[in-house]
Formats: C-alpha cells, structure tokens, sequence
C-alpha cells in the first residue's frame, strides 16, 4: 500500500493531537515524594552535588566502599526530573559514545577501554539484581541499521573493525534486519546483542535513591547548590537555605552550569526531543515485528532512536539537537512542538503500517555534550572537589564508570581507570559567544548536508575531523 507525504503528515497531526507535555518516565501515580530540601547548616565527609545516576552511583559506591563514610546528597530539583528521567533508557557498555568515536580517539587503549565498559555494564546488572532494584531491566540489544545504500559499506567496515578489539557485532542484510524490526526505510544492520540494556530510566534513579537511603545517605531535593568555597580543612557548599561544610565533594551536574567556572568552557547543553505512543494492539506489534524487544537507532549524523517499553509502547527519538544562544536552559525549551512534528512525520515515514497509532507523551531535555563526546574529569580546591560531565546523551551505564573515577581522584588513588589516557585528558574547549552559537549551527547544518550527501562532508566537517573535534552524530 502507498504511503503519500500528505497522508504521513495527516497521521502525524492526528498522532499528536491530545499528547501530555510531560516525560513518560515520571508520568505514574506511584512516583516517590521528595526528600526533605536542606534547611541550616550540616556536614559531611563527602557531599555529591546532582541527584541524576552520576551522583547516585557516586553515593552508593562510596558507602558500598567505607559503610562508615559519612555521605550527604543535594539535588536541586526532584530525582529523576533531569536528564536521568528523560532519556531513552539504553544502557550501553561503551564508555567512548560508541566503537567509531573510540577508535579515533584512543586507538592504543580501546581495547581496555572496551573491556573497562563491559565490566561496567556487567557490574551495574548485578548491582540491580544483587539489590533488588525494580527498574524493567532487559539486556536485549541493540539494532544500528543503515537507511541509505552509503551507509552499508559503513557498517561492514564496523564490523570488521570492531572484531579486531574482540568485539562481536553481527552484520545483517535487508532481509534479516526487516524481519527483526520491519521497516521499508531499512536497507541493513549490525546487531550488538550483548553491549546495550535496556531500563526504565526514572525507575533507576528512584531505585538508586532507595539503595542509598538506605545505606544511611542522607537525600536532599530542592536544595539547589549555589557555590563552592574552600573551608580549611575542607569545601563549604552554598545551597538555598543552608550549607554543609564537607571533607570532600563530587560534582555530577550535567548539563547545568558547572560550579567550577573552569569547567563551563568545555560544555554546552543541547535539548533532544522524544515521543511515547500508545501500547500497541498483538496486530500492530505483529505488522512491526520487533520480537527481539531491544533498542534501534540510525546510523544517519542526525540519527533517531527507538525502543519499545515495558508495558508494550514505543519510544522515538533524537533526529535534532537544538542549542539556545549562551547556553541557555529554563523550563520552556523542555517542549518544542516543531520539533515533535518532525518526528512524528519521521515516525510514520519509518513505519507507514502504523498509521493511526497516538502518542501520549512529548518531551524533551538537556543534554550535557562536549566536543569528545564522552565524559572528561578534573578536580579543584586543593583536590578535594571532583567533576565528571560530557556524557553527551551516553551516559545512564557510563556514570558508573565516571563515578569510580570521581572517588579515585578524591582519594588520590592510582587505578586502572586513572591510567587511562581518556580519563587523563580533556576535550577541546567550545568558542565563547557570540561565535559559539553560529558555529554550532553552521556544524548541525553541515551534518544535515551530509546525510543527504550520501555521507559526503563539507569542508567545514573535514576540518573539524582534523582539529579532533569529529563531529558525527
């Protein structure tokens, strides 16, 4: 059956007509109240400022290593309301956004960096089955699959790459990869069966926060930080109504505005965009295929991602990252309803058979990126402040790992995780404004070029490919 533009864009609007402004993930009557906001003064050995999976992995590990290790949590808004609880739940073993990005960056180390993020990995599903953690965990898989013809000798060149560093990915023609997950815009794939789980990202976060109370961690929503100061023998923490004088602090903030002005430098945020649909009918989920249950994404610069939930629904998202003049972040550009119709339309370009389906969800959020793509650390005040940012989208499994590092350098401890060249280096800094904003609008505009050039890249992405920058996704 033929699929007009005009009948797409009708499916679309329709699709979109009674969606909830809001994310899927904390969108449930059973969302856990917040703990109490920080009210005077307190202190502590250590204090973890961020209450995303940075922070939370920071707190349990450091409790799970000295049980007598006093340990005090700030978030400033509610668990889970950031960027841990608008994602799309894929937990990937890659601590370097992927097999390409790592090979071009750290070629020499990528294999004990690829071991280092399979032991990670492995380490986190033990940690949610040890502890009892519901959070819909299925280690599934991941689909990367190609939609134009360019793209086929891209994946094939993956493959055999990535079986030199001992990976095992396997190449799948049209015909294989359709009846995995059917769609006419499919030409191709590499399935990754053992590297990606999939989560319910806000059942993490809670989860994580449960374990942590429960290891003595005292929690404290809505106590945004407002500054660092040294405090011999320590750092003193500013927040809204109070203040903890503490022996050490480990800052895992995203893509807010980092409290070492150092930092700011190397990050900007960028806002992805997401929908949920309604559950699936047997029929729908049968013209769809999908038996595998596990994540999808294009291999295209400007790339989606798929996933179906728990409760039989489908996530999709990605496409656009939209950055705002100085950084800018408030509560307004979580929602941007052009964009949701783009991906809509691209929905129902993707699977035509699902014509009719509802979304109930549109959201979107901020996403800590840097020009390395992965996460970068560093330490100030004497070395009793730590920082781990720059997960650029990757970081619901990798904040483990960024955790470890985080406690490493707070104790001065040499590792196998310190050794590493990545975790020893940083990335190229952004151009201050008024150049920043124009320059990454000249890149997103570039990459879009791209993918409608068969993968041909301007010379303004050649000669970011030769300042390392690599911008590709």
């Amino acid at each position: 059956m033929p699929y007009s533009r005009t009948s797409i864009r009708t499916s679309s609007r329709r699709a979109l007509a009674d969606v909830a402004h809001r994310p899927f993930w904390t969108d449930r009557p059973d969302r856990p109240q917040p703990t109490p906001a920080l009210v005077g003064d307190a202190s502590a050995d250590l204090v973890v400022v961020g209450g995303g999976f940075t922070g939370l992995w920071t707190a349990l590990l450091a409790k799970a290593e000295d049980p007598g290790l006093d340990v005090l949590l700030l978030e400033g808004d509610r668990i889970a309301e950031g960027a841990s609880g608008r994602n799309g739940g894929f937990m990937a073993a890659s601590l370097t956004h992927g097999f390409g990005n790592g090979l071009a960056r750290w070629p020499d180390e990528l294999a004990e960096l690829i071991r280092q993020g399979r032991a990670n990995l492995e380490a986190i599903e033990a940690e949610i089955t040890s502890r009892g953690m519901d959070v819909d965990l299925l280690r599934a898989g991941e689909l990367d699959v190609a939609t134009e013809p360019h793209q086929l000798a891209e994946l094939a060149e993956l493959v055999q790459r990535a079986a030199e560093f001992g990976e095992s990915l396997e190449l799948l023609d049209e015909g294989a990869t359709r009846a995995m997950v059917d769609s006419p815009l499919y030409r191709g794939a590499v399935l990754d069966r053992t590297g990606v789980a999939l989560v319910d990202p806000a059942k993490l976060a809670w989860e994580l926060a449960r374990v942590v109370r429960g290891l003595g961690v005292r929690v404290h929503e809505n106590s945004p930080v407002r500054g660092l100061a040294a405090a011999r023998p320590g750092v003193r923490v500013e927040t809204e109504h109070g203040s903890v004088r503490a022996g050490h602090v480990a800052l895992g903030t995203s893509a807010h505005p980092n409290l070492l002005r150092r930092v700011r430098p190397y990050i900007v945020p960028v806002y992805d965009y997401a929908l949920v649909s309604e559950p699936l009918t047997p029929a729908q989920w049968e013209d769809v295929g999908w038996a595998f249950r596990g994540g999808v994404s294009d291999t295209s610069n400007q790339f989606h991602y798929a996933r179906p939930t728990a409760d039989g629904r489908i996530l999709w998202g990605g496409y656009e990252a939209i950055y705002h003049f100085g950084n800018r972040m408030q509560p307004g550009l979580n929602r941007d309803d052009h964009t949701y119709a783009v991906l809509a339309e691209h929905f129902f370009t993707t699977f035509p058979q699902l014509a009719g389906l509802r979304f109930t969800h549109a959201w979107g959020g901020a996403i800590d990126t840097c020009s390395r793509f992965s996460a970068f650390w560093g330490t100030a005040l004497a070395d009793r402040v730590a920082f781990s940012v720059g997960y650029t989208g990757l970081g619901v499994a990798a904040s483990r790992f960024g955790a470890q590092v985080m406690l490493d350098l707070l104790a001065g401890r040499q590792t196998e995780r310190t050794a590493l060249r990545m975790v020893g280096t940083k990335p190229l800094p952004f151009p201050p404004e008024p150049v920043r904003s124009p320059v990454i609008a000249l890149t997103r505009w570039s990459l879009d070029r791209a993918d409608r050039a068969q993968g041909r890249r301007n010379a303004w992405l050649r000669t970011l490919d030769r300042l390392g920058l690599g911008f590709d996704s």
